[in-house]
């Protein structure tokens, strides 16, 4: 069956927007409903001091090991100069306080949360699946690197316009992140383009940001990795902009990122985590039954929580 919105004869809008709105965590008026109006309308936002300098601090200690020791991307898609952080959870407790971060989960929790209504003989239940990790990837663009080809995040669920959004991005930035530097690029407005708009690299603007500041997106709004050009421009030697992207994803969704290879249920528990975070990771179930162990609640049956979410089976 074809999504009525590809059928010949659609159209869509192709306006790029020109700016990038920025709001304040800090400012009790930035709420999630905020946040999520945004979002609706131009696909992006930057969100300053969603965390604290600190716990930045902590996560870059965390993530310096892994960069210093990533393998160039075969495929091209990121840049020879790009390095990244992978099973970030499975080593840095600092990450994991960012992705819990609650503007951002409460962000997530209403734009993609999946709300279902269906009948199980003549009983009609209503049920709500909250999203998940999709991935976690930190990020160290080093000078001389070259921009990423702009693209949508989705891509990898083969969305169509009706379904959006899936996914919601949150790249947080370590160090200070300029134009120069490499900052994500993004198109505001660009989530609302169909399929045959081509998205061009002088519409995009740089998502500049202090430490601690964020990129908050949608993930068919188009964006990419910026050219770090500090070398040839500011004669600095190593301008490394470094920043760390949480991505999350509908529940009903198969995650990018395998978290179950990535932090399997052993590291899981030496870790601690939580049972939000744990949920996060995709070890709950998106109800009704997405996600069974043995057709039980993998949380109640590996972890032993039973909590007001434990799905009972």
């Amino acid at each position: 069956m074809s999504c009525a919105e590809h059928t010949p004869g659609t159209l869509f809008p192709t306006e790029a927007g020109t700016s990038l709105t920025t709001v304040d965590a800090a400012d009790p008026s930035t709420t999630a409903a905020l946040l999520e109006s945004i979002l609706e309308r131009d696909g992006a936002l930057v969100v300053k001091n969603l965390v604290p300098r600190a716990l930045c601090e902590r996560i870059r200690q965390d993530l310096a090991p892994r960069f210093d020791t990533d393998r160039v991307d075969a495929s091209g898609f990121f840049p020879a100069t790009t390095k990244r952080a992978h099973g970030v959870l499975a080593y840095s407790d600092a990450t994991a306080e960012l992705v819990v971060n609650p503007l951002f989960i409460d962000t997530a929790n209403r734009l993609l949360s999946s709300h279902y209504t269906y009948w199980e003989g003549q009983k009609q239940l209503s049920v709500v699946g909250k999203p998940q990790i999709a991935s976690i990837v930190g990020f160290r663009v080093s000078p001389g690197g070259s921009q990423q080809a702009l693209h949508r995040d989705d891509a990898d669920y083969h969305t169509r316009n009706c379904d959006f959004p899936v996914m919601l991005g949150c790249v947080t930035a370590l160090t200070k992140t300029t134009k120069e530097n490499g900052a994500t690029i993004i198109i505001p407005k660009s989530h609302k383009w169909g399929p045959t708009r081509c998205p061009l690299d002088e519409e995009a603007i740089p998502a500049e940001l202090e430490v601690g500041d964020a990129a908050m997106f949608v993930a068919n709004v188009y964006h990419a990795g910026g050219a770090n050009v500090t070398r040839q421009a500011l004669r600095i030697l190593d301008d490394a902009r470094e920043t760390i992207g949480v991505f999350l994803c509908k529940g009903t969704l198969r995650q990018e990122e395998n978290s179950y290879l990535e932090i399997p249920p052993e590291t899981a528990k030496a870790r601690g985590f939580s049972p939000q975070l744990l949920r996060l990771l995709g070890y709950g179930i998106c109800p009704p039954a997405l996600g069974l162990y043995k057709y039980q609640d993998p949380m109640k049956v590996i972890f032993g929580v039973n909590d007001s979410e434990t799905i009972q089976k």
